[in-house]
């Protein structure tokens, strides 16, 4: 543990980040797991709706420094091609 006033706060302050960003990846992993589901299910509404959700939130965690810009670029596109494929096959 640290000793001096400075990095006693800095501790502090990276244990809320860590808090915060674990629960905002967890909510993008979620989203982007009901996309897939409703995909596979061949649900073409639901599965377009949920995928433009989870790219905007995937966008959001990107903006505050979650995610690297081509981890985004990869599961957005990632996400955009399976989403159109159910479109397609349904």
């Amino acid at each position: 543990m640290a000793n001096h006033k400075s990095a006693i706060k800095r501790h502090r302050q990276s244990v809320g980040r860590r808090d915060r960003n674990r629960v905002r990846k967890s909510a993008v992993r979620t989203a982007i797991k009901k996309a897939v589901a409703a995909a596979s299910s061949g649900k073409q509404e639901e599965a377009l709706a949920l995928a433009k959700t989870a790219e905007s939130m995937i966008a959001k965690a990107a903006k505050r420094g979650l995610f690297h810009k081509s981890t985004v670029s990869r599961k957005v596109s990632r996400l955009t091609k399976l989403a159109n494929k159910s479109e397609k096959k349904a």
